[in-house]
């Protein structure tokens, strides 16, 4: 929805390398998937309580939307997008591993609330993605059967978890080239952003 991964990788980079982690924007990258605790845990196995990683939590998503806010915007072709779905009763939902406080950040900050059926954030499940746990609550949420749901991620551990859930994907080539996601087989199409007229197809099935 929304093209700020590389928010969330400078924020990460800059509390982890201030606690001695040594690591590389690039390794940022691959590790920034998960709850903000697992991702704590695997740069620093053992070392912090839930009590402290909480905190580093919060303060990583207070940088985030400090740095973010002033570019908050949806993904181009995405408003158009949003209410041509809503106008064919097209039943959305939010499945993401961020925390609810920074899925209220945007969808408040944009005003978009209204078109979406259900929401279900990192705080709402045990497992994170690839586990297919978020998009299963989707689509019970929704009331649909998983094989009806599509997804669209940015991420290939996000299409892994589609395909655990027996969902199908677009995926928005926003972080990671077409190749990065080469071992997946349950992707319908790749797009830029929200215009690209591979997506009139979905709104007219």
């Amino acid at each position: 929805m929304i093209d700020d991964m590389h928010y969330h990788i400078k924020a990460w980079h800059g509390i982890l390398n201030s606690l001695g982690a040594n690591i590389s924007m690039s390794q940022m990258k691959e590790e920034c998937y998960g709850k903000n605790d697992e991702l704590l845990e695997r740069i620093f196995p053992g070392r912090f309580s839930t009590a402290e990683k909480n905190v580093m939590s919060f303060e990583k998503e207070r940088a985030y939307q400090e740095a973010y806010r002033p570019e908050l915007a949806l993904i181009k072709g995405l408003p158009d997008f949003l209410k041509r779905a809503n106008e064919h009763s097209i039943q959305m939902a939010i499945g993401s591993a961020a925390i609810m406080y920074n899925i209220d950040f945007v969808l408040d900050g944009l005003d978009i609330r209204s078109y979406f059926n259900a929401l279900v954030s990192a705080d709402d499940v045990v497992f994170s993605k690839p586990h297919p746990e978020t998009y299963l609550k989707c689509a019970g949420l929704l009331g649909e059967d998983t094989k009806n749901c599509i997804v669209f991620e940015d991420s290939p551990k996000g299409v892994e978890a589609g395909a655990n859930a027996g969902m199908q994907a677009v995926v928005l080539t926003t972080m990671h080239t077409k190749e990065e996601f080469n071992q997946y087989s349950n992707i319908i199409c790749f797009v830029d952003d929200y215009e690209d007229d591979q997506l009139n197809v979905l709104l007219n099935k």
